[in-house]
């Protein structure tokens, strides 16, 4: 790792066995390490379950782990998703709410098992889930166990003939509200970043979504191009945003993103620090 400081990396939108990657928080430390990463966030979906973990071994591996989280929002007939950095991954509050949507996600997993039996295709829930932590289980679980078990070659394939938004056995996902989720981060001490805004292509719902606390954009990101990159910079420049980066790693259930794929300089950790201390700085003056 350098010492120069303008040389330092993040990598903020990392996935582990708490939500639908395939890695381990020790196998994600230890890629973060060899690629040189000054810090990492385990962002994983509606789940803080590697957080403690990697906090604490972070230290050893010489990678800083800044507590992270993602969160599917509804917008009708699309979604985006947000993340939520240095938030409290203790908050009893959090964690209830939570547990609350990942038992939602463990039913509408169960239902779209139900319909794939229903077409002479038998998984078993239990199987969906090999070495997860916590039972956040989503449709790329379902996925790769279409693939286990033969019914298609790959991912893509299962989404495209089964599971996808128009698929025979497709059911609609829960997600929050914009005001809930961002309350949601906010509630916890953290701070409200948009993800991949390259993919959700609504930037007009930007100065709205600022006035509902989003402090930042992901502007670096693997699928974005030059261009888009650039302009979320310049987006985030003029509304005073943090312009955060990162891979969206999931291990082999993603095998064409890795780890270091897209980052930020470290000066983004920086920034998602002072304003997360500026989130609870308001909330302590809010309550007394």
């Amino acid at each position: 790792m350098t010492d120069n400081p303008e040389n330092r990396r993040a990598d903020l939108h990392l996935h582990t066995l708490a939500s639908d990657g395939a890695d381990s928080v020790v196998q994600v430390l230890e890629t973060s390490r060899r690629e040189g990463l000054a810090a990492v966030s385990i962002t994983d979906h509606d789940s803080v379950g590697s957080v403690a973990e990697a906090v604490s071994l972070g230290p050893e591996y010489g990678v800083e782990v800044v507590p992270g989280i993602e969160i599917s929002v509804d917008l009708g007939e699309a979604e985006m998703h947000l993340l939520g950095y240095f938030i409290d991954y203790r908050d009893r509050e959090l964690l209830a709410r939570l547990s609350y949507l990942r038992d939602i996600r463990s039913r509408r997993a169960a239902r779209m098992l139900e319909i794939l039996a229903g077409m002479g295709i038998p998984l078993d829930l239990e199987a969906l889930l090999p070495g997860q932590i916590t039972g956040s289980v989503g449709r790329l679980h379902i996925a790769l166990a279409l693939v286990r078990a033969g019914h298609v070659r790959s991912p893509g394939e299962a989404f495209a003939r089964y599971i996808g938004n128009d698929g025979p056995a497709y059911v609609p996902k829960l997600k929050l509200e914009v005001p809930e989720a961002m309350d949601m981060i906010l509630r916890a001490g953290g701070v409200p970043v948009l993800a991949h805004p390259g993919q959700f292509n609504r930037d007009e719902m930007i100065p709205d979504l600022i006035d509902r606390g989003l402090a930042g954009l992901e502007a670096y990101y693997p699928s974005h191009s030059r261009f888009e990159v650039n302009h979320y910079l310049e987006l985030a420049r003029h509304y005073g945003l943090v312009a955060t980066g990162g891979s969206d790693f999931h291990g082999l259930n993603k095998e064409n993103v890795r780890i270091a794929a897209a980052v930020a300089p470290y000066s983004a950790v920086e920034e998602l620090r002072t304003r997360a201390a500026a989130v609870r700085e308001k909330s302590r003056c809010l309550k007394t």
